[in-house]
C-alpha cells in the first residue's frame, strides 16, 4: 500500500535529483548556459571542460550529495528496500529529467554514484578504480562512466551484496550506456572530447 510517507519520500527524491547544479553554477561563475557549449549536457564533465576543474569538481560533488541525500532521507523516514530503492530511482530521474529544464538533464552517472555510496560503498570504490584505470588508458571520461557503471552489478553480484541493490545497479549501467549512446557514437568516430585536449 502506497503511504503518504512513501510519495513524499519519493517526490521529494525526484526534487532534489532536479536541483540543476551545473546549469546553476555555469550560471553564477561565467553568465553562460552550459546546455550551448560542449556536449550541451548539464553534467560535471561539461562543466570542467567548459568552465575548468574548480567548477566542475564542485558541481560533481554537488550531484553526488544529491544522491546521498535521497538515499539517507529515505532510510531515516521508510527504512525499506522497496522505497530506499524508489528513491534512488527517483532521484536519477530527477537529475535526468529535471523539472525545472524541460526534462532535460544530466546522465546519472555522479547522482547514481551517491546513491550507491550511501547504499554500498566498497562495490562504488571499486568500480571506480575501473573508472579511474580507464580514463588512465583511454583518455575518455564518458568511457570511464560507462565501463565503471557496467562493472558495478558484476562487484554487487562478487561481494555479495543485498539483491535490490544488485537490481540498482542493473539499473543504473543500463542508463548509464542508453545516456552516454551520443558518447558512444564519437568515441567510434574519434570525435569524442579527451582529457589533454584544448577546447573548440
Amino acid at each position: 500500500m502506497v503511504t503518504v510517507t512513501t510519495l513524499m519520500i519519493i517526490v521529494g527524491a525526484y526534487l532534489i535529483g532536479s536541483i540543476p547544479f551545473g546549469f546553476l553554477l555555469a550560471r553564477l561563475w561565467k553568465g553562460i548556459d552550459i546546455r550551448q557549449y560542449g556536449s550541451g549536457n548539464i553534467g560535471a564533465t561539461n562543466v570542467w571542460r567548459t568552465l575548468g576543474k574548480v567548477p566542475g569538481l564542485i558541481v560533481l560533488i554537488l550531484d553526488m550529495i544529491k544522491g546521498i541525500s535521497a538515499v539517507l532521507l529515505a532510510k531515516q523516514l521508510e527504512n525499506t528496500d522497496i522505497i530506499v530503492m524508489g528513491a534512488a530511482l527517483a532521484v536519477m530521474a530527477g537529475h535526468s529529467w529535471p523539472l525545472w529544464l524541460k526534462f532535460k538533464g544530466g546522465k546519472i552517472i555522479a547522482t547514481g554514484a551517491g546513491a550507491i555510496l550511501a547504499l554500498a560503498p566498497i562495490p562504488l570504490i571499486l568500480a571506480f578504480l575501473v573508472w579511474l584505470i580507464t580514463v588512465g588508458i583511454s583518455r575518455y571520461v564518458s568511457l570511464g562512466s560507462i565501463l565503471g557503471a557496467i562493472s558495478l552489478p558484476f562487484w554487487m553480484a562478487i561481494l555479495n551484496q543485498n539483491k535490490s541493490y544488485l537490481f540498482f545497479s542493473l539499473v543504473v549501467a543500463f542508463f548509464a550506456v542508453w545516456k552516454h549512446a551520443a558518447n558512444i557514437r564519437r568515441i567510434i568516430n574519434g570525435t569524442e572530447f579527451k582529457i589533454g585536449h584544448k577546447k573548440t
